[in-house]
């Protein structure tokens, strides 16, 4: 018992290290065309995506440019409109959103494979326009499949799995997913119009609030959620009964519109379409 209290005592300190305080802008790397979305792995490399240029670009945390791929087109490490990536500790991943696939990378931005679900049967498990992407700790392949509304789960050979949020969901059925993240119970968290939905890691839906702001991305760090507007950031732990969602405080206000965020190191990034701005906490 007196475990579980001093862990509680942890997560609510935490949650409140990152939004009890006030910001300040600290940083500004990177420059984009129209940035559509960010990465951030665990050795601290930072991956954009150029929906733009249709280029991904590898920075390092003083934004340095390591690498980067891409332009217009249909072969391999070539895409239309790259709407979305996510990056772990081996691999990147990217919605290629007007191909219809999912281009997979090793850390360095070498092309491995890409994953198309039209040749799958039945026809019933096909994803078409992928917005979002992830992976989760047992090692299951996570794509968000605009065209029908839903998540859909496959293992990492390709083998569907199954479908999250589909019409058969009941109470629980997606009708605007624009964006979900995976959380270390594997738990599938989706912004749904204006909705934060939970399912589990079978499908099933666990709870559905209305948000009172308009959410844009959503990303989780650790216990932590941030879920951001196009001019507002805010965060909740995970672990609490607390459904309340935080408004994050800047010294510095953000001056563009924020397209995603990302927690690490004590660090808040933030995604505009032209850069990626970098704010700490204030002493």
């Amino acid at each position: 018992m007196k475990f579980i209290l001093t862990v509680i005592i942890v997560i609510i300190a935490n949650a409140n290290l990152i939004y009890a305080q006030t910001y300040i802008l600290t940083g500004e790397i990177g420059k984009f065309y129209s940035a559509s979305s960010f990465s951030i792995n665990t050795s601290g490399f930072i991956f954009i995506a150029d929906s733009q240029t249709n280029e991904i670009t590898k920075l390092d945390t003083l934004g340095k440019v390591i690498h980067f791929i891409g332009g217009y087109g249909w072969s391999q490490a070539e895409f239309d409109n790259p709407v979305y990536l996510y990056a772990n500790s081996l691999n990147v991943y990217v919605c290629d959103k007007n191909n219809n696939r999912i281009q997979i990378f090793d850390k360095d931005l070498n092309f491995l494979s890409e994953f198309k679900s039209s040749s799958l049967n039945p026809q019933d498990y096909v994803f078409a326009f992928p917005t979002c992407v992830a992976t989760s700790s047992q090692g299951d392949f996570y794509i968000l499949d605009s065209d029908n509304n839903r998540i859909i789960k496959y293992d990492l050979n390709g083998n569907f799995r199954l479908s999250i949020g589909s019409y058969d969901s009941g109470s629980f059925i997606l009708t605007n997913p624009k964006r979900f993240s995976i959380d270390s119970k594997n738990n599938i968290w989706v912004i749904d119009n204006s909705n934060l939905v939970q399912f589990d890691q079978f499908g099933n839906g666990i709870s559905k609030n209305e948000l009172s702001f308009e959410p844009e991305n959503i990303s989780i760090y650790t216990d932590m959620m941030f879920i951001n507007s196009h001019k507002e950031v805010y965060a909740k732990s995970i672990n609490t009964v607390d459904d309340t969602f935080k408004k994050i405080k800047f010294i510095t206000p953000v001056d563009s519109e924020i397209i995603a965020t990302a927690f690490m190191n004590s660090k808040l990034y933030i995604l505009t379409t032209k850069k990626i701005l970098i704010y700490t906490q204030s002493k």
